[in-house]
């Protein structure tokens, strides 16, 4: 049985663990290198939720930030891993605010994910970009 890293009932990201995030009752990760639905590198913009095909290595660079803006957010939160493995350098932070999102969260996936939730539910206009494995 996988370890569970996140799991809250309430929603809209129901639970993760290592490389498959369930939300809204549908399922989003690699199985047996198969994708299923978006994969484990996910981006999360209302109720829709994408591909973050962009992401590449273990260093953000602010090319791979995509699909957030233009949004409208007050907030992105970046998973950067299970383990936290990948960096986010100050410059890329920078891009992003530069792009109207002001307040930007970076934590290991599972606190991302629990943050994501709790400022969604509260009605923040929060976005999610997050990677599924280490």
């Amino acid at each position: 049985m996988a370890t569970e890293y996140f799991h809250d009932d309430q929603g809209p990201i129901e639970s993760l663990t290592w490389g498959m995030f369930a939300i809204r009752g549908e399922s989003h990760g690699e199985c047996q290198l198969e994708r299923l639905g978006a994969g484990k590198d996910i981006r999360i913009m209302g109720k829709k939720v994408t591909r973050w095909k962009e992401r590449k290595g273990h260093r953000l660079k602010k090319s791979m930030v995509t699909g957030v803006y233009d949004k409208d957010l007050e907030v992105l939160v970046i998973g950067a891993g299970i383990e936290r493995a990948i960096e986010v350098p100050d410059k890329t932070v920078r891009a992003i605010r530069e792009h109207g999102i002001s307040e930007v969260f970076i934590a290991p996936t599972p606190q991302a994910c629990r943050m994501y939730n709790e400022l969604y539910r509260k009605g923040k206009r929060v976005g999610l970009l997050a990677h599924g494995t280490c």
